[in-house]
């Protein structure tokens, strides 16, 4: 043999060696899993025990991305660890994960950054569903869109709060890169309408101008849907994500084509319950003002004086009478921290209504 065939054969004996380790502590860890699984279950067997925890999936990832020394990004070790977690919490029962479908969405796909690949996604039609499943338990978790960094808020799912009882629990951000899509078929040349989410079209807008601007422009209820109407409908194309190309088998005629490279957004994951302190958490409140001079002034003075960092503030018409206004707010910080308590009892005193809709570790990945 060669020297060089001699070298790349040690490496390979090495790598077979570390895969043999590294599927041992695999192993070794999900059976750590379920020890855990049989003590919950052992001390409360009444109740369907609670396997999932935000803040210590948040803990254990920051630890990953912590200790990682390369070559492997802090991002890809980070969504390694993900997956494995989210295997090992399968090994009891997969979790239900409600999603604003269908299948193929950025919202699937944020779903699976954050959860990972083992859990069971639903779609569900519309955001009001996604909440309804959570609210009556037939999910574990929903997941919903809340901003995007091009188009600002998604106001229907800020005034689901208005309503709601469930807490939001997490955050995922999505980097959304948006692809024309068209089926193998097609002849391009004879496109007659662009289908896609308003949301993606006013992504796109300068790009369609200048590539397409003689083309009609269809706004449908999501990406997935638009992928899935060009499948069957000759000389049409489709603005969507990765998801949706793949499982429609569409071909990516551009790609990228957003106008803005940083184009991300923001899902938040919602439900039934309340989550422990991180140690780096964020809270989001909704406060309706009573309407006299200088509201705004005394609602945001307290987190000035004791230092707490607004990280966004949205205002939405209130439920409580014409041209008044709740403010949604989020704030560095865990509602329980004494801190944030001190601030959140000056602004009662104040307001009219605030409303504490969860307290949750910042997004990992």
């Amino acid at each position: 043999m060669s020297n060089e065939a001699n070298a790349l054969a040690k490496i390979r004996d090495q790598i077979d060696s570390i895969d043999q380790q590294i599927q041992d502590l695999l192993n070794a860890r999900a059976r750590c899993a379920q020890q855990v699984a049989e003590v919950k279950q052992q001390a409360d067997p009444g109740t369907e025990a609670v396997f999932y925890r935000p803040e210590r999936e948040a803990q254990v990832l920051r630890r990953v991305m912590e200790r990682n020394t390369g070559p492997l990004s802090n991002e890809e070790v980070g969504r390694l660890f993900r997956e494995i977690m989210s295997a090992c919490l399968a090994l009891e029962k997969p979790m239900h994960i409600a999603f604003l479908g269908p299948a193929g969405t950025f919202t699937q796909a944020a779903a699976l950054k954050h959860f990972g690949h083992s859990v069971i996604s639903v779609p569900m039609a519309t955001i009001d569903e996604v909440f309804r499943e959570v609210e009556a338990g037939a999910a574990h978790y929903g997941v919903v869109p809340v901003e995007n960094s091009t188009e600002g808020m998604i106001n229907h799912t800020l005034d689901m709060f208005n309503v709601s009882p469930l807490k939001i629990c997490g955050e995922v951000k999505l980097r959304i890169h948006q692809h024309l899509l068209t089926s193998a078929e097609t002849d391009i040349s004879k496109i007659e309408k662009i289908y896609s989410h308003q949301q993606s079209l006013a992504q796109c807008r300068q790009w369609l101008d200048s590539h397409w601007r003689k083309v009609e422009r269809v706004a449908v209820s999501s990406n997935a849907e638009a992928a899935r109407r060009v499948k069957a409908e000759p000389n049409s194309a489709a603005i969507a994500g990765d998801m949706a190309a793949e499982l429609y088998g569409l071909v990516k005629i551009a790609r990228n084509i957003e106008d803005r490279p940083d184009n991300t957004t923001r899902f938040l994951i919602v439900s039934r319950d309340d989550v422990p302190a991180s140690g780096d958490d964020k809270t989001t409140i909704l406060v309706s003002m009573r309407n006299r001079p200088g509201a705004l002034y005394h609602l945001l003075e307290p987190f000035h004086r004791h230092g707490i960092s607004l990280t966004r503030i949205e205002t939405r018409p209130s439920n409580s009478g014409t041209w008044s206004y709740a403010f949604f707010i989020d704030f560095e910080g865990h509602i329980l921290s004494e801190k944030v308590q001190a601030v959140i009892d000056e602004v009662a005193k104040e307001a009219a209504e605030i409303k504490h809709l969860g307290s949750y570790p910042v997004g990992v990945l």
